[in-house]
């Protein structure tokens, strides 16, 4: 059993059913994860974990037990909405949102001061919120979540507003964070963040779990029977279809040498192919190609019939705010 156990959770906003019978298992010390188009009931799930609001049948579990009010300090939650007092200053704010996680204004005012000075920020402290850039303030939101270490984090699209600096340093802290024994559930439509992070995943569309597991065995498992294949001399020598065996799918010139793709027949093995191969190129390298999850996220979405047409936002603002 994992840190957090999700048993048939549905969530219902009248007839509207945002979360239909959801089965999750969290594990401890992992990445994990949540993916989804817009309106699919990510956030409503999120929300639900972090006892922002109660599912409608279902429970969830945290270490084993049913989650009470009390665990909720040992989350950190940086919902994807955010939101600073703009005419306080900087570090005063810091301090109001880290005496909220149930740090003194000593213990506040210490550990945020050693990561204004690990993030660059010290000059900000006195400064107004209302003159922070958008990747400022998001620095500033990140440090207030992660400030009392919490043994569950959640981040719903942590790096949106950060150049590529800035969301590698927000990288390297989450991974420090899993190196630590910290539980993240990273939800995000940044895949390729996905497959650089995350230990497993689960995708949820129109209200339903989809699939979840780990990245590799996912991927693995929506691969196609393909490999690709680098070789040298001239483009002239590229390998040929073998019947039976391989069809090539493509050739490119890439540097010094040149990359084919080839699409194998049902049942052959890698050393047939490779035998075959040897025979017709000056093989270089050879592997099988793995799809990347963002390939996998549209062909599953797809597959379970779309993305929702209608978000629980949408839902909401059409029956008066319910």
């Amino acid at each position: 059993m994992g840190l957090i156990t999700c048993t048939n959770v549905v969530k219902k906003f009248g007839n509207f059913t945002a979360l239909d019978n959801i089965n999750l298992d969290i594990p401890e010390g992992k990445i994990f994860g949540f993916l989804g188009p817009n309106g699919a009931g990510k956030t409503t799930l999120i929300r639900i974990i972090n006892r922002i609001t109660l599912p409608t049948e279902g429970q969830v579990l945290f270490n084993g037990k049913e989650m009470r009010l009390s665990d909720i300090e040992k989350i950190g939650y940086l919902p994807e909405e955010r939101g600073l007092y703009k005419k306080m200053k900087v570090g005063e704010q810091a301090v109001y949102l880290a005496m909220l996680k149930g740090l003194s204004r000593g213990e506040a005012t210490r550990e945020l001061m050693k990561w204004f000075q690990k993030f660059g920020i010290q000059p900000w402290w006195n400064r107004k919120v209302e003159e922070l850039s958008k990747g400022m303030a998001q620095k500033i939101q990140f440090i207030t979540t992660v400030l009392h270490n919490p043994k569950l984090l959640i981040l719903d699209e942590p790096f949106s507003g950060f150049d590529p600096i800035n969301v590698n340093l927000i990288k390297d802290e989450i991974l420090r964070m899993k190196s630590e024994g910290c539980t993240i559930i990273l939800s995000t439509h940044n895949m390729e963040s996905v497959e650089e992070l995350c230990d497993e995943i689960a995708l949820v569309n129109k209200a339903k779990l989809v699939i979840s597991g780990s990245v590799d065995k996912i991927r693995s498992e929506y691969g196609h029977n393909r490999v690709e294949v680098f070789f040298c001399g001239s483009e002239d020598q590229a390998p040929t279809d073998v019947e039976g065996l391989f069809t090539v799918l493509s050739t490119e010139k890439v540097k010094d040498d040149f990359r084919s793709v080839l699409e194998l027949s049902a049942g052959v093995t890698h050393n047939d192919v490779m035998s075959a191969l040897i025979k017709q190129v000056n093989l270089v390298s050879y592997q099988k190609l793995m799809p990347k999850m963002s390939e996998i996220f549209i062909k599953l979405v797809g597959e379970s019939g779309g993305a929702t047409s209608q978000s629980i936002d949408d839902y909401r603002k059409a029956h008066g705010g319910k």
